[in-house]
């Protein structure tokens, strides 16, 4: 197999954002984005994806916290694709539901290559801390259009924090699942030979 990790960079008037992904890591991170349940989700991303994540995020949070999370999404995203590569030998296709306390999130991935995203559900609460609780969504959304994915994420609770929670869990173990190595399997997952 080959060394499946990526670097990527943005910089912007908004934001400076640094970024490795290893793949097929252990699920150690080091995250620092300036907002603490953000850094949360990252480090759940990681650990439940067994993704190791660098990410430092340098953002104008005096606006507010939209710049940083979208433009993550954006580098993670670009990251993990090119981590990739052909996506020769992976699983591609995965499907998960996380629950947390009264909340449940699930999350369906096709690592095609083409980028869609679908959300289904709301959030309880508008915030946790300093992180807008719909910035969630447009996680999911910004990662995939960046990363090549095809993207169904669905969530239901009564309490923000746990539906975010279990969100990123779904979305890490989802991710986990799809890109795997399948050893019985010779070249790309596509009857076109190619993703």
């Amino acid at each position: 197999m080959s060394d499946r990790t990526a670097t990527a960079s943005r910089e912007t008037s908004e934001t400076t954002i640094d970024c490795s992904v290893a793949v097929d890591g252990t699920g150690v991170a080091d995250v620092e984005t300036g907002i603490g349940f953000f850094d949360h989700m990252l480090t759940a991303l990681a650990k439940h994806g067994l993704f190791d994540l660098e990410i430092s995020c340098d953002g104008d949070l005096e606006i507010d916290d939209h710049h940083t999370v979208e433009d993550v999404a954006i580098v993670l995203g670009t990251a993990f694709d090119e981590a990739l590569g052909d996506r020769t030998g992976i699983v591609r296709y995965a499907d998960r539901r996380v629950p947390l306390d009264e909340a449940v999130a699930g999350a369906v991935v096709d690592v095609s290559g083409r980028p869609r995203f679908y959300f289904d559900g709301e959030f309880s609460q508008d915030a946790i801390g300093e992180f807008t609780s719909d910035m969630a969504r447009h996680f999911g959304e910004s990662l995939a259009m960046n990363a090549g994915l095809t993207l169904h994420l669905e969530v239901d609770g009564e309490n923000a924090h746990h539906e975010v929670e279990a969100l990123f869990k779904a979305l890490a173990r989802t991710l986990d699942d799809a890109t795997r190595i399948d050893d019985r399997r010779e070249g790309t997952p596509s009857t076109k030979g190619t993703l």
